[in-house]
C-alpha cells in the first residue's frame, strides 16, 4: 500500500514539474513577446524622432553647418522671418497632438519614455513660450545679426574645395536678405514695446562698424574682417591662379552689393532706436514683463523657484562663500579686510598676464596645459569620455570687446571639428592668473566639453537629446566641474582655490543682480556695485555682467542654481548608499542620458540609487 502511494505521489510529482516547466516556458515566451512589442514600439517613436529632427536640420541651413552636413542648402541662410516663427508653432502643435493621441507610453521602453517625457514637456513650453516670441532683443552686445553672422563664416563655414568656396560667396551674397528679416523683426517689437536700453547700441554699433572697416568696403590697407578670412581659407586650395583670382573678385562683390548695405541698414535703425531708448534696464518695463520674467526663470532653471527665493538664496550663498574665502586669507596669511583682500587680488601685477601678444600667447598656452594635466586624472571620476578633441582659442578681434568673458563651442559629431573653449584676451586684467584654473575646467575639461561631446556620441538616444540643452544642466555642470578638481588635489595654489571661489561667488551674485534688476526694479549702476562691493573681479567684468543679465533675463541664474541641485543629489546618493558610492558610476548617471531638465535629473538618479540597493539586495540574498 505504501509504495502504491508513493509511485502514485512520484507520478503526480513527475507531471506536476513537466507542467511547472511548462507554465515557465509560457511566461518565458509571453516575457520574450513582451519584450518585442515594447522593442517594435519603441523603435517607431524613435523612427518619428528622428524624422522630425531631420526635418529641423533640412529647414535650418545654418543648423546643418553647425552639425558639419554639407548639403545644397550649404551657401543658404535660415528664414528668421516671423511668419516661419508662426509656421513652427503650427508645427509642435501638431507633434504635441501626436504624441498625447497616438503613443501609448506603457509600450515604451525607459530610454525611449524619457524621450517621449522631454520631447512632449519641450514642445509643451515652446506652444506655451509663443506669447513671449518678441520679449526678446535680437540685436544685443551678447548675440546678434551684428557679430554672430561674421562669426558663423569665419568659424562655422569650412572651405575644403572650390564649391565650399562658392558657397561662402553665397553666403555673402544672402547677408542682406537676412538683414532685412532681422530689421523688420525689431521694428515689429518696438511696436509691442520691446527695445534695448541706450547702453546697447553704442556697443553694437561699433561692432557693425567693424565689419565694414577695410578693404572692400573703403581704400585703407587693411582687409576686411571677413575678405581677411575668404583669402586665408581658399590660399590652401588648389587652384589655378584664374579660379584664385575669380573667387576673390566674386567675394568682395558680395561684400560690396550685400554685406555693406545689410550693415549699412542694420545701422541706420540702431542708430534711430538709439534717439528712443531709455535707460530702463528690468524686463519688469515690458507689458506683462513680471510674467514673462517668472516664466524666463522656470525655462531657465527647470525649477518652480520664485524670484525671491533666487534671490535670497544668492544672498545666504555670497555670505557663505564670503566665509571661506576669509580661510583663505588666513592661509597666506593676509592681513586685513576681505575688501582690502579683494582689492590686492585685483591691483597686483603677479596676478596678471602682460596685456600685449606675448601676455596673450602666455595665458593660451597654460590654459592648454591646464586641460591636458586634468585629461590625465579623468580615470578617477568618469567612466564614460568623450572622443571629440579640444582647442582653445582667442576671441577673434572683431568681437572681443563686447563678448562674454570665456565660453565654448561644441564640436561637430563627426569630429572635423573639435570643440573650442574661447578665452577673451581683450582686457588682461579681466583675466587674472588665479582664475585660469577654474575657467578652464568649467568651459573645457571636465565641463562644457566633456558634457556636450559625450552628449553628442550618445547611442540609443534620439538626435534631439544629443544636440539639446537646458541651462540649469549644462551650466550647472560647469560651475560643477569648476569645484570638482578640487577634490582630486587640484587647485594646489591656494590663490587659485581663492580663484575658484570667487568664480562660484560671481555666480552666487548672479541669483541677487538678475533677479534685483528684473524684479526689484535695480538699475544698471545698483547691479554694477553689488559686484564691485562684494566681488575681487574688476569692474569691466561688472559692468559686462550686468548688461548680460539686462538683455538675457533669467539666463545667469542657471549656474548656480544648477550647481546646487547636482551636489544636493550627490550628496543624497552618498548617504543612501554608504559604502556602495561611486562618484564614477554617479557622473555617469548625470552625463549618459544627456541635458536634461533639473527634476528628471532628480529622478535618474533615485532611479539609480534605487537599483543599487535593489542589486545589493540580491546579492546578500544570494549569498
Amino acid at each position: 500500500m505504501n509504495k502504491i502511494k508513493i509511485g502514485i505521489a512520484l507520478f503526480s510529482s513527475f507531471f506536476t514539474v513537466i507542467a511547472c516547466k511548462q507554465e515557465a516556458k509560457e511566461v518565458e515566451k509571453d516575457t520574450v513577446s513582451s519584450e518585442k512589442v515594447i522593442e517594435e514600439y519603441s523603435k517607431q517613436l524613435n523612427n518619428w524622432f528622428e524624422v522630425q529632427f531631420q526635418e529641423d536640420v533640412a529647414n535650418s541651413p545654418m543648423r546643418q553647418t553647425y552639425l558639419g552636413i554639407k548639403t545644397e542648402d550649404y551657401g543658404k541662410w535660415d528664414d528668421i522671418s516671423s511668419k516661419k516663427e508662426v509656421e513652427d508653432l503650427e508645427k509642435a502643435k501638431k507633434r504635441l497632438t501626436y504624441l498625447k493621441k497616438s503613443i501609448e507610453v506603457s509600450k515604451l521602453d525607459k530610454t525611449t519614455a524619457l524621450s517621449y517625457k522631454l520631447m512632449k514637456k519641450s514642445l509643451e513650453n515652446k506652444i506655451e513660450d509663443f506669447q513671449y516670441r518678441f520679449y526678446n532683443y535680437p540685436v544685443n552686445q551678447m548675440r546678434g545679426m551684428q557679430s554672430s553672422i561674421p562669426a558663423f563664416l569665419i568659424n562655422m563655414h569650412r572651405i575644403k574645395d572650390k564649391s565650399d568656396a562658392e558657397a561662402y560667396i553665397s553666403r555673402l551674397n544672402g547677408v542682406n536678405a537676412l538683414f532685412i528679416q532681422g530689421i523688420e523683426n525689431m521694428k515689429i517689437r518696438e511696436k509691442n514695446g520691446v527695445l534695448p536700453p541706450k547702453f546697447v547700441f553704442a556697443k553694437v554699433l561699433d561692432d557693425s562698424h567693424n565689419i565694414i572697416t577695410g578693404q572692400p568696403f573703403d581704400n585703407s590697407n587693411q582687409e576686411s574682417t571677413l575678405l581677411a578670412d575668404f583669402k586665408n581659407k581658399i590660399s590652401v586650395l588648389e587652384l589655378s591662379e584664374v579660379e584664385h583670382n575669380e573667387l576673390i573678385s566674386k567675394a568682395r562683390k558680395g561684400l560690396v552689393d550685400s554685406v555693406k548695405p545689410a550693415f549699412q541698414k542694420l545701422i541706420a535703425l540702431l542708430e534711430q532706436q538709439q534717439q528712443r531708448a531709455t535707460t530702463e534696464d528690468g524686463a519688469w518695463k515690458f507689458p506683462k514683463g513680471d510674467k514673462f520674467y517668472d516664466n524666463a526663470l522656470k525655462r531657465t532653471t527647470t525649477t518652480d523657484m520664485t524670484a525671491v527665493e533666487i534671490h535670497d538664496l544668492g544672498l545666504k550663498e555670497v555670505e557663505r562663500i564670503h566665509n571661506e574665502m576669509r580661510g583663505i586669507m588666513k592661509q597666506v596669511e593676509y592681513e586685513g579686510t576681505l575688501q582690502d583682500f579683494f582689492t590686492y587680488m585685483k591691483k597686483d601685477k603677479k596676478f596678471y598676464f602682460d596685456n600685449n601678444e606675448e601676455g596673450k600667447a602666455a595665458y593660451l598656452k597654460e590654459a592648454v596645459g591646464l586641460i591636458d594635466t586634468m585629461k590625465s586624472k579623468l580615470d578617477e571620476l568618469f567612466i564614460t569620455k568623450p572622443k571629440a578633441g579640444i582647442v582653445v582659442k582667442a576671441v577673434e578681434s572683431f568681437r572681443e570687446k563686447s563678448a562674454g568673458k570665456a565660453f565654448y563651442q561644441s564640436g561637430t559629431p563627426d569630429g572635423s571639428r573639435p570643440g573650442t573653449y574661447y578665452a577673451n584676451l581683450y582686457d588682461m586684467k579681466a583675466m587674472p592668473k588665479y582664475q585660469m584654473e577654474a575657467l578652464a575646467y568649467h568651459e573645457g575639461i571636465p565641463g562644457h566639453h566633456m558634457q556636450r561631446s559625450i552628449a553628442q556620441e550618445l547611442e540609443g538616444v534620439p538626435k534631439f537629446r544629443k544636440f539639446g540643452g537646458y541651462t540649469a544642466y549644462t551650466e550647472g555642470w560647469g560651475l560643477y566641474t569648476e569645484f570638482l578638481p578640487k577634490e582630486i588635489g587640484m587647485y594646489s595654489d591656494p590663490y587659485s582655490d581663492f580663484g575658484r571661489l570667487a568664480m562660484e561667488l560671481w555666480r552666487a551674485c548672479r541669483l541677487v543682480v538678475d533677479t534685483g534688476i528684473h524684479s526689484k526694479k535695480w538699475t544698471r549702476e545698483e547691479g554694477i556695485k553689488y559686484y564691485t562691493d562684494n566681488t575681487p573681479n574688476a569692474e569691466i567684468d561688472a559692468i559686462k555682467m550686468v548688461e548680460r543679465h539686462i538683455v538675457m533675463p533669467s539666463q545667469a541664474t542657471a549656474y548656480k542654481v544648477g550647481m546646487i541641485k547636482i551636489l544636493e543629489l550627490r550628496e543624497n546618493a552618498k548617504k543612501k548608499l554608504g559604502d556602495q558610492f561611486d562618484i564614477r558610476e554617479f557622473h555617469d548617471v548625470v552625463l549618459t542620458d544627456g541635458a536634461v531638465p533639473l527634476t528628471v535629473l532628480e529622478e535618474l538618479v533615485s532611479d539609480w540609487i534605487a537599483s543599487k540597493k535593489s542589486d545589493s539586495t540580491k546579492k546578500e540574498v544570494d549569498s
